[in-house]
């Protein structure tokens, strides 16, 4: 038989390994009844009985299986050397000296190991779902790949035979670094299409305006292809869209144009805004938001002016000077929750076509003016739940999702897709 014995500094023990298995152990000492003996042995002097007995000096190796010595006394003495320098020989309880901080990105893999000046064994408390010890090393955590964001105090107790030392261990789990890699593609006749009454209190509205309640925010990253008009990017509202009311974003595709029109309200009662030709090009990444502010917006020919003023265009973070038009002097009704849709206007077609692109679609209930180099973000997307003011419901357009659904990731008004397939999920993203 070949015991192996050899000081582990990080547990600040000695492990000793024999055929029977592997432990830590302290307070040991190995005694012989004479200097001339040709056998000695070890006594474990915590629970004062003889570890091994009678051995000779060559069944004991260190961790590079080399013999200690040449006889049983320089054995012994080198034994009882490496014995003394273990674990609380010295009367003091352990002391825990590793981090009681770990920081994790969310969907990472814990590796951590308890290490404590004189410990000897060691304990674990409050351990989260998934976290646990490696075999045969009970200071080691690892697991922990399904933490969700958060802070996780775990208890971790270091023991020798003066005393112990506990801690909290604070296991802080982050979300991952935001990352944009998705879009969705419309070609004739696909679009999104989502239960509209959960955006009643975002978008909708009971009558002519009633101040910031009714305010609302849409911002959006297009693509648009193609040189047809009217193609839809983003559809809420009535059914009628003759005669109830909606709001209705859409891209003018002409050679010349290439462009969005606004239009509040109805087909018979409406005002309308469109930012300067080529604002929106054809083939380009462009973040479009449009804010209103919540006021009145018709019925008075007078007051034209105001209902203008209500809505903001920003093209690229820059505010648009629009071209302004209106119908029977704008509108003054309610603003139904009864149809969400991209890539299509309500029961209508004016479909988006081309391969023309969407991304980062998301909606607030309140005017985001003052917000827009925040959400625009000098060009690049960002977690827009990050956001002090947060939307209310963001469509990340192919990330995170599965075909047919593109997820609300704030709220629940997923999107269906329709006519379209999972290849229409595209990796061109602005």
């Amino acid at each position: 038989m070949t015991i192996m014995i050899y000081k582990d500094d990080n547990a600040n023990a000695i492990f000793v390994r024999d055929n029977n298995g592997a432990q830590f152990l302290n307070n040991l000492h190995a005694v012989m009844d004479n200097p001339n003996d040709t056998y000695f042995s070890i006594k474990d002097k915590s629970r004062d009985n003889f570890l091994f007995y009678n051995l000779e000096h060559t069944m004991i190796v260190d961790q590079n299986s080399n013999p200690y010595g040449a006889t049983a006394l320089i054995v012994c003495n080198v034994l009882n050397a490496l014995f003394s320098s273990a674990g609380g020989s010295d009367g003091v309880a352990p002391v825990i000296t590793s981090a009681t901080t770990v920081n994790m990105t969310q969907g990472d893999t814990l590796n951590y190991e308890l290490t404590a000046t004189g410990g000897v064994a060691y304990e674990w408390s409050n351990l989260p779902s998934h976290v646990t010890t490696v075999e045969g090393n009970t200071r080691k955590l690892i697991g922990g790949s399904g933490l969700t964001v958060g802070t996780y105090n775990i208890t971790a107790t270091a023991i020798n035979y003066f005393g112990e030392d506990s801690e909290t261990i604070s296991v802080v789990v982050s979300a991952p670094a935001f990352s944009n890699t998705k879009s969705v593609k419309f070609q004739n006749q696909d679009y999104l299409g989502a239960n509209a009454a959960p955006l009643d209190s975002v978008l909708g509205r009971s009558g002519n305006g009633s101040g910031s309640s009714d305010a609302w925010t849409i911002s959006m990253w297009v693509k648009p292809e193609g040189t047809q008009n009217n193609q839809t990017l983003f559809f809420y509202g009535g059914n009628d869209v003759s005669n109830e009311g909606n709001i209705w974003i859409r891209y003018y595709g002409g050679t010349s144009l290439q462009t969005i029109r606004l239009q509040y309200g109805s087909d018979n009662n409406r005002l309308t805004f469109i930012p300067p030709d080529e604002s929106f090009p054809r083939g380009q990444w462009t973040h479009l938001l449009i804010t209103y502010d919540g006021g009145t917006t018709g019925s008075s020919s007078g007051d034209l002016a105001d209902y203008y003023s209500r809505f903001s265009i920003y093209s690229n973070g820059v505010l648009q000077t629009t071209s302004n038009g209106h119908t029977n002097y704008g509108f003054s009704g309610e603003i139904k929750d009864e149809l969400l849709q991209v890539g299509r206007e309500g029961n209508e077609y004016s479909y988006m076509r081309s391969g023309g692109k969407v991304d980062g679609v998301a909606v607030w209930g309140s005017d985001q003016s003052s917000n827009v180099s925040d959400i625009y973000n000098s060009g690049t997307p960002r977690d827009l739940s990050s956001l002090t003011s947060s939307p209310d419901h963001w469509w990340r357009m192919g990330d995170g999702d599965t075909y047919p659904t593109i997820q609300d990731n704030v709220g629940t008004a997923h999107f269906v897709m329709y006519n379209m397939t999972a290849a229409d999920i595209v990796t061109d993203t602005p």
